[in-house]
């Protein structure tokens, strides 16, 4: 077993600007009109420059169909309008054209985005308001799984935020590493490809899984039909095989499904480790987020995880863990653009630069970082 994690050394106040992207999740209070209304100007200019960034910083080299269109509804003033209009925590593009997706049942083009706003705008906004983005990308355990490896096993896996627990299930997916490949417990899975930059430790066999849970406010089910319908909405047009490679992940787990438990990552953490065998190292691990919790709890989350006796693996965006010794940190300030985005010189877009910019960074125990990795699992740079 891992030793006990000290309790987290940090500030005993949020940094600076670490407000802005959890600000989007919460909500400003509201206490008059008047303020509303001048809300209102800011929030469209701020909803155009995140469609913006979106667009440069995320759907860029991934997918010129959502690039195109957040370009596009950034400079839209029916869309803006439309999406000033919901609750802070709505307000993604993620959100917005995977829910027009849902109704349209195909990626929706700024046509097609604007005569839902305008006919339909009732049943948009109802899809949106009663779904969450819960993007399950299975590659995202070729990222992970490098590190999981290096721990003594087996392992009792805890994945906060697990949706439909497709990461849950590390050891039944193939992964083929520029070469080295590994063949995984289910031979129908899919196999994840994963190009390795620098020095990383790949394991020469799969880490051995004891037990497996995760946790999720609202855990879609692989046996629904309409919950995997919503998964599939999320996966970005023009991204190659990843809505195949969904496909057979979700298959994958209908074989042998994870248990995916309703709970919160402060409340309900703790009860569930107990339930975790005792002769196996307990692994608490989180992908992209820790941009959906607000500054105050996620205090909370590091120091409930210090209280277990768990390694504990958190993939997030630099600036999110503070106090994290990482090169992206020391390069900008406090590393954070908006979204939390390693910002670079120039435009960004070296060899190092442009993958860091749309890098999560993969760190141990809350203080050791090990990589930054592809949010979407395509690649892996090692900084050991």
């Amino acid at each position: 077993m891992p030793a006990r994690l000290a309790a987290p050394a940090w500030p005993a106040r949020w940094p600076e600007g670490c407000g802005r992207c959890s600000r989007a999740e919460t909500g400003p209070a509201r206490s008059d009109s008047v303020r509303e209304v001048a809300a209102t100007r800011d929030d469209a200019a701020e909803i155009a420059e995140e469609y913006r960034m979106f667009a440069r910083q995320e759907a860029r080299g991934r997918s010129a169909p959502y690039q195109a269109l957040a370009e596009s509804a950034a400079g839209d003033a029916v869309v803006v309008s439309f999406v000033a209009s919901l609750p802070y925590a709505k307000r993604s593009p993620n959100l917005l054209f995977a829910a027009a997706r849902y109704l349209l049942g195909t990626a929706p083009g700024l046509t097609q985005l604007r005569n839902l706003v305008s006919v339909s705008r009732a049943e948009l906004t109802e899809v949106i308001l009663s779904h969450r983005t819960q993007t399950n990308e299975p590659a995202r355990c070729a990222t992970l799984l490098p590190a999981l490896a290096q721990l003594p096993q087996p392992l009792a896996l805890i994945e906060v935020g697990a949706s439909a627990g497709l990461t849950l299930l590390v050891d039944h997916y193939s992964y083929d590493y520029a070469g080295h490949r590994l063949a995984g417990r289910d031979p129908q899975a899919p196999t994840l490809r994963c190009e390795p930059r620098g020095p990383i430790p790949l394991p020469a066999e799969l880490p051995e899984v004891a037990w497996r849970a995760g946790l999720d406010l609202n855990p879609l089910d692989v046996n629904d039909a309409d919950d995997m319908r919503w998964l599939s909405c999320l996966v970005w047009p023009g991204e190659g095989d990843r809505q195949e490679r969904l496909a057979l992940a979700i298959a994958s787990a209908r074989r042998d499904p994870p248990a995916v438990h309703r709970g919160d990552l402060l409340t309900d953490l703790p009860a569930l480790a107990a339930q975790a065998p005792a002769d196996a190292t307990l692994v608490v691990y989180h992908t992209s987020v820790l941009t959906y919790v607000a500054p105050g709890e996620r205090w909370r989350f590091f120091t409930a995880v210090a209280d277990l006796d768990a390694a504990w693996l958190s993939n997030e965006v630099p600036g999110l863990v503070p106090g994290v010794p990482s090169t992206a940190r020391e390069q900008s300030g406090d590393g954070r653009g908006a979204r939390g985005r390693v910002q670079q010189s120039g435009d960004g877009r070296g060899a190092r630069g442009w993958e860091q910019q749309s890098a999560a960074l993969l760190v141990r125990d809350g203080r050791t970082p090990l990589a930054y990795t592809d949010p979407h699992g395509t690649w892996l740079r090692w900084l050991g």
